[in-house]
């Protein structure tokens, strides 16, 4: 496990940079974030400090203990829930200090969700479940890439299918196909594979991990699995609402022994 150095403070371009101008930008990154919840003796310091940048196109994974400030910081990175204090960029857009209704555009146009609950509209098919954001949106999705994502994601047989027609692995298999269809700069999974069982659970994260690799996809993932962080290319580890090291390429046993270091 190497020690996690935050990242310093860069000022943020006005204008993306030209094409061949440098590296990539980060899909997203956070400055100086804290966040707490309660009050004097019962406040509880859910993000401390916290400065971290996500490689665009990578699968990264945030693991730590119950209570480490994992799923706080994902909320905020997404726009789900506000920081106390601090800057969050994605995509070069600063998202601190947007309104409801800017931050709601820029969730639906720009960011893609995985929950643990599969989230599918029972009454309609898998493919208006997949298009359904665009549909809300007023727009409909471009032919050939809800094929690559639909055949990457092997839905093609299944597309006229409710809901309840389709196993737990298909389920989430549809909604993984909802959250890259806008392309978005990020997306989110949120224990992605808790209601799956161990196969349909592996089927799930390789999918991530092929979307990363072959769409150039950029995920961040919490989870408290070890073998679920194995499919990451890099897990940044939490304790205590802080930010306290990482592990490139991990293996279920290099995360499983860093976890113990922390208590977990």
């Amino acid at each position: 496990m190497t020690t996690f150095t935050p990242a310093p403070h860069p000022s943020v371009p006005d204008h993306p940079a030209p094409a061949g101008a440098g590296p990539a930008r980060p899909a997203v990154e956070a400055f100086s974030l804290t966040k707490s919840y309660g009050r004097a003796d019962t406040s509880v310091m859910a993000l401390n400090d916290v400065s971290v940048s996500f490689e665009a196109g990578k699968f990264t994974a945030i693991m730590g203990p119950s209570g480490s400030g994992k799923s706080t910081l994902m909320h905020c990175l997404a726009g789900l829930d506000t920081a106390d204090s601090g800057r969050i960029v994605l995509g070069g857009t600063e998202i601190t200090g947007l309104k409801d209704r800017e931050l709601t555009a820029l969730r639906r146009e720009r960011i893609g969700f995985v929950f643990q609950a599969f989230n599918l509209v029972p009454t309609l098919t898998a493919e208006q479940n997949i298009t359904l954001p665009l549909a809300l949106a007023g727009t409909t999705a471009d032919a050939g890439w809800l094929a690559t994502v639909v055949d990457t994601l092997g839905l093609k047989d299944r597309l006229k299918h409710r809901p309840h027609e389709l196993s737990g692995g298909q389920q989430q298999r549809v909604a993984v196909a909802r959250a890259l269809l806008t392309r978005p700069d990020v997306v989110f999974g949120d224990e992605p594979t808790g209601n799956l069982d161990s196969k349909a659970g592996g089927e799930v994260l390789a999918l991530l991990r092929r979307s990363s690799q072959e769409m150039g996809q950029s995920i961040i993932m919490v989870t408290h699995d070890p073998v679920a962080a194995s499919y990451a290319d890099r897990v940044v580890l939490m304790s205590d609402g802080g930010l306290v090291g990482e592990i490139h390429e991990p293996t279920a046993e290099s995360v499983l022994a860093a976890l113990g270091q922390l208590g977990a």
